[in-house]
């Protein structure tokens, strides 16, 4: 009968895993209990973004010197889920999610893993991966004894993609092929949890109108499987934590980011009171520049700069408005929301502590 710990780590570099190795070496975090690490490097958050790897290969490193367990065996078991890109507001930062399988409580915060079959290019963005994502999803409700599909909170994956794609690849543009590994999954978790109930590969970025509010994606090069990790409410789990989601309907949207700390839990109006700061303890989010190149009847100039990249743009502002409803930057902000949410919206998740 399990218990869920969420820490927030500050990182001063790509490769700092000082913060998490202070706790292990205190005895506060045993390294044999971290399930799943979720976090926010600085690097630009596309194809060639070489933090993510950088934190993913440190981390490993740490965990094995303390588990005896070689990296690879580590990687293959604990998702490491990691978005680029800190612009403006943000700050680098991770949270470690760790599991204590002694203690007990009648209902609770529940997390479950799970890793899909390794997923070749000639794959990303089809039916299998679809398929592969939602099975993964099952498997990881199973595992955190998550019995029903209203009871997920949000599904958190990171999806692979290929640097050069082959001929048989559905795109042989990898910033494609990416954006169609974050709707193939996105069309997975929604299709395990009922969310998506028709739809195939053939309406991937094409019908926005299809789209799971707990679906959470980010895709990148350093993976070669769907990882997945999921929340939700199970029976046997100790209480403490809450966690509360709301979908965001665009990017000036501050009514669906207060809904989500309400949904935790907090009294954000519409900044969560100082004295209420303490109890949060992660966002993530995510968002995308609406396509008709215009937020509430005024254009926007994020899709047309040839100069930053447009999820480079979303990052910055969403941030912004996200952290100042959080009151810090620690905040998990990610670009790619295709089928994660309304059309030129998105979500928001709220982690904290039970008041």
């Amino acid at each position: 009968m399990p218990s869920l710990a969420i820490h927030r780590l500050p990182m001063a570099h790509p490769g700092d895993l000082s913060s998490l190795a202070a706790l292990i070496d205190r005895g506060e975090v045993r390294a044999t209990d971290i399930r799943a690490v979720i976090g926010k490097t600085e690097g630009n958050g596309g194809l060639n973004d070489f933090t993510r790897g950088y934190f993913t290969q440190s981390l490993m490193l740490l965990l094995s010197r303390h588990t005896g367990e070689v990296s690879a065996a580590l990687a293959a078991r604990i998702p490491c889920v990691l978005s680029g890109g800190t612009e403006g507001a943000l700050s680098p930062h991770y949270l470690v999610f760790a599991v204590d399988r002694v203690a007990a409580g009648p209902r609770g915060l529940a997390l479950g893993t799970a890793f899909s079959a390794a997923t070749p290019a000639a794959e990303i963005g089809r039916e299998a991966q679809i398929d592969s994502v939602a099975q993964a999803v099952r498997d990881a409700m199973a595992d955190a004894g998550i019995m029903r599909a209203e009871d997920v909170v949000l599904v958190q994956v990171k999806a692979p993609c290929a640097q050069a794609p082959g001929p048989e690849a559905r795109s042989t543009d990898p910033r494609l092929l990416m954006a169609l590994s974050r709707a193939a999954a996105a069309f997975g978790v929604g299709r395990a949890l009922g969310d998506i109930m028709e739809g195939t590969e053939e309406h991937l970025l094409r019908d926005l109108s299809k789209f799971s509010n707990r679906a959470s994606i980010s895709s990148g090069i350093e993976v070669t499987a769907n990882e997945v990790v999921v929340f939700g409410h199970a029976e046997g789990w100790a209480p403490g934590l809450t966690a509360g989601v709301a979908p965001m309907a665009d990017l000036l949207d501050l009514d669906g980011v207060v809904a989500a700390f309400y949904a935790a839990g907090l009294e954000a109006a519409p900044s969560v009171p100082a004295v209420q700061r303490s109890r949060v303890i992660g966002v993530l989010a995510k968002g995308e520049p609406e396509k008709s190149g215009a937020i509430r009847g005024a254009r926007h100039t994020m899709l047309g700069d040839t100069d930053l990249d447009a999820q480079r743009h979303l990052r910055g502002a969403l941030g912004a408005i996200v952290a100042s409803v959080a009151g810090h930057g620690q905040v998990f902000v990610s670009g790619g929301a295709e089928h994660q949410g309304p059309p030129g919206g998105g979500l928001v998740c709220v982690f904290a502590r039970a008041g």
